[in-house]
């Protein structure tokens, strides 16, 4: 089966060729750590493991890059509110970052570089954009003449003139144009010391997008398969990180690049200033990490995923029916290698292989589900359970999974109440029939009458 791609570049589905047969190359925009990581992040790390996970189990030879971003001007303002030192501010948010992370099931990458550790090969690339006349100083400043690179705007579908009528670009002294981005930053007097890197065009610190294109080619090379990383990150950095990759190497980084969905919390973007925005780990405080790892699993990946408690509470309830069907039927012990040519197993490959479907993926899961309920199957309980780990799922204990959480909380079953409520106001009652199943799978059954909706636990 061929594995087709959504690649932004061309806005359009293209089949996968690697540079290398068998072997993947894939770098990742990761987190810039000043604070706890969020549901968007746990969105994109989830994504890219699902991804890098289905080409391990096509049979790839994977290198995974996922950077940190462990100098930028939010770590320093950050690190100074605190009064600690940014490596202080960095090493805490780095290992919260972790534990969040291998909360999700999200396997380590093959490298995780560091910013602060490749700045020397930072310097070399931006040395070789100015002896190419790509880029310009400004005092000790050094930034980027897009007007000099031809394909810049390529990756957004825009002309330079589009994105200037578009776009809300700052202007800054000392910039030819807008649209030009700084790749040198020259220290400034209140800057840390550890925020001050040696260079020949004067003491600073590197610019956000010289970042990623420098630690992307010392780990990957020049040029590698896939760049990947969220929709937000389209424009401007991937698009100056193709300008400024391109420009200093004459050859583009990438071939493919990807990029995750938005997420919205009850139908609103995420926003700190809205007041909806949550970190993983005050998501965790409400549910286990399987469940919002298969909540986010079961949107496509290039969808915009909204977040809410009744969508939570519907993927724990989903969740717990395939668990359920492992709990009935227990897998083998000593299963035999996943077995490709079952007809499940066929469907499931036919979805991952299809950009990455892992909602019709899912939805082969709870088929074979069925079948095993129907079958008592120890072999496609063991398939079950096999598919669901090539997706990071099912591999928890079943009596514990259905054990935990199972204690039912009246006020939570309010909310619940008011919540159909609300959904049947708005005329949605496909939602306000799935809590009503969702509460009813939970033993609760809900009685509407003129006055009201009560309920009462069933035994």
């Amino acid at each position: 089966m061929t594995l087709r791609i959504y690649n932004t570049l061309s806005s359009s589905l293209e089949e996968f060729r690697p540079l290398v047969e068998g072997q993947l190359k894939m770098y990742v925009c990761g987190m810039t750590v000043y604070d706890l990581c969020h549901i968007g992040h746990a969105r994109s790390m989830v994504a890219f493991d699902i991804i890098q996970r289905w080409f391990k189990a096509s049979g790839y030879q994977v290198t995974y890059v996922r950077n940190i971003t462990d100098i930028d001007d939010k770590i320093i303002k950050r690190s100074l509110e605190n009064q600690e030192s940014m490596s202080q501010l960095t090493t805490r948010m780095i290992d919260a970052l972790h534990v969040d992370a291998d909360a999700l099931g999200i396997e380590r990458p093959s490298f995780e570089p560091c910013a602060t550790h490749y700045v020397g090969s930072m310097v070399g690339m931006i040395t070789s954009l100015l002896d190419k006349g790509l880029a310009y100083k400004s005092g000790a400043d050094v930034n980027f003449s897009v007007r000099k690179f031809p394909g810049y705007g390529e990756l957004s579908g825009k002309t330079i003139d589009e994105l200037h009528a578009g776009e809300r670009v700052a202007v800054l002294e000392g910039k030819e144009d807008p649209l030009d981005f700084v790749l040198w930053k020259c220290a400034k007097a209140g800057d840390p010391e550890e925020a001050k890197f040696p260079a020949p065009f004067g003491q600073g610190r590197p610019g956000w997008h010289i970042e990623c294109s420098a630690m992307a080619c010392d780990l990957l090379g020049e040029t590698f398969d896939i760049h990947g990383g969220g929709a937000d990150l389209q424009f401007p950095h991937h698009e100056n990180e193709i300008a400024q990759s391109t420009g200093a190497n004459g050859i583009k980084p990438a071939n493919y690049w990807i990029h995750n969905g938005f997420v919205n919390v009850d139908n609103e973007k995420m926003s700190k200033s809205l007041g909806n925005f949550f970190t993983i780990r005050e998501v965790l405080e409400h549910y286990d990490a399987e469940t919002l790892r298969f909540f986010i699993v079961r949107s496509h990946y290039r969808s915009p995923l909204n977040y809410s408690d009744v969508h939570l509470n519907d993927a724990r309830a989903s969740l717990k029916r395939l668990y359920t069907s492992l709990d009935l039927v227990s897998p083998l012990d000593s299963p035999k290698p996943l077995d490709w040519s079952n007809s499940f197993a066929q469907r499931f490959k036919a979805a991952m292989n299809e950009d990455f479907a892992t909602p019709e993926a899912v939805s082969v899961l709870f088929d074979l589900a069925s079948e095993v309920n129907r079958t008592k199957d120890a072999e496609l309980a063991t398939l079950l359970k096999q598919l669901g780990g090539v997706l990071g799922l099912l591999q928890a204990s079943p009596s514990s999974f259905l054990q935990s959480g199972s204690e039912l909380n009246a006020d939570w079953i309010d909310e619940q109440i008011k919540a159909r409520a609300q959904a049947k106001l708005d005329k949605d009652f496909k939602l306000a029939d799935s809590i009503r199943a969702q509460l009813l799978e939970k033993g609760v059954l809900l009685k509407d009458s003129a006055s009201g909706t009560t309920w009462e636990q069933l035994h």
